[in-house]
């Protein structure tokens, strides 16, 4: 199981990179251009805030995008939570059926593992990786505070980026259990997931009768602008997340040792 999971973390560890830096860096560019943008901002802050259904679906109704803290939930919230949901649904959509895709799982099972120590180490694996892309991104927007001389909301920044990973994490097991059933590495699928996700949680966010459903989507309880402003995490999305996590990953183990993998 250990040379699995280290073999896994070996052959993701560029897509880990290329991943991590261009979510990471491009939120990072989008904080250093506040300071060129600040006075044009500041101008249009009360405008954005008051654009009704528009504000509330990005947040601008709850933080002023003329401060960087709003500026950060508004842009670098929406970067880093739809380039991190992709890079999720990615990571764990083809972690187990690119061996059967690829012709490589009668090799790997001939090995004196089970099917179950084999997926357990590829689970982690995606686990392992969502955890370092987030710490690597936290970093670098760390960093933009700094280089901007900006006070650090630490706490708030810290909610957003640990909310952010439990979202991943949601998504991930969701495209986990498609990829253990499947015998091709469905990637369109997985992009479909985390984009349906995120249109389901704006437009219930824009649409009054959906707002008391928004708590079943991932992106409910990871929402940068509400983070920022200090609102209580919701107790109920973060656990209806957990219960659909340990659901597909269950599932996932269930369908995959019961059912006839191609040769």
């Amino acid at each position: 199981m250990k040379h699995i999971y280290l073999r896994e973390l070996k052959l993701n560890l560029k897509t880990l990179v290329i991943w991590s830096f261009t979510v990471g860096l491009m939120g990072l560019a989008c904080m250093l251009t506040f300071k060129t943008m600040k006075n044009d901002i500041e101008e249009m802050g009360d405008m954005f805030s008051g654009m009704g259904a528009f504000s509330d679906a990005f947040g601008m109704s709850t933080l002023s995008i003329a401060t960087l803290k709003g500026f950060f939930a508004t842009e670098v919230g929406t970067v880093h939570g739809l380039g991190g949901a992709m890079f999720a649904a990615l990571m764990a959509i083809g972690i187990v059926s690119k061996e059967e895709d690829r012709h490589s799982g009668e090799f790997l099972l001939s090995l004196p593992v089970s099917r179950s120590k084999v997926l357990a180490a590829k689970g982690l694996c995606v686990l392992s990786v969502l955890v370092l892309f987030t710490v690597v991104c936290g970093l670098l927007y760390l960093s933009g505070f700094f280089i901007l001389g900006e006070h650090v909301p630490g706490k708030e920044l810290f909610t957003f980026l640990v909310c952010q990973m439990l979202m991943n994490i949601e998504i991930a097991g969701i495209c986990f259990l498609v990829s253990a059933l499947s015998t091709r590495i469905k990637t369109g699928a997985g992009l479909g997931i985390a984009l349906i996700f995120y249109v389901y949680d704006i437009v219930g966010r824009v649409v009054p009768d959906l707002k008391d459903y928004l708590f079943m989507g991932p992106f409910s309880y990871a929402n940068a602008s509400e983070i920022m402003a200090g609102e209580k995490t919701p107790v109920k999305a973060v656990v209806t997340g957990l219960i659909i996590t340990i659901i597909c990953v269950a599932t996932a183990f269930y369908g995959y040792n019961k059912r006839d993998l191609a040769s």
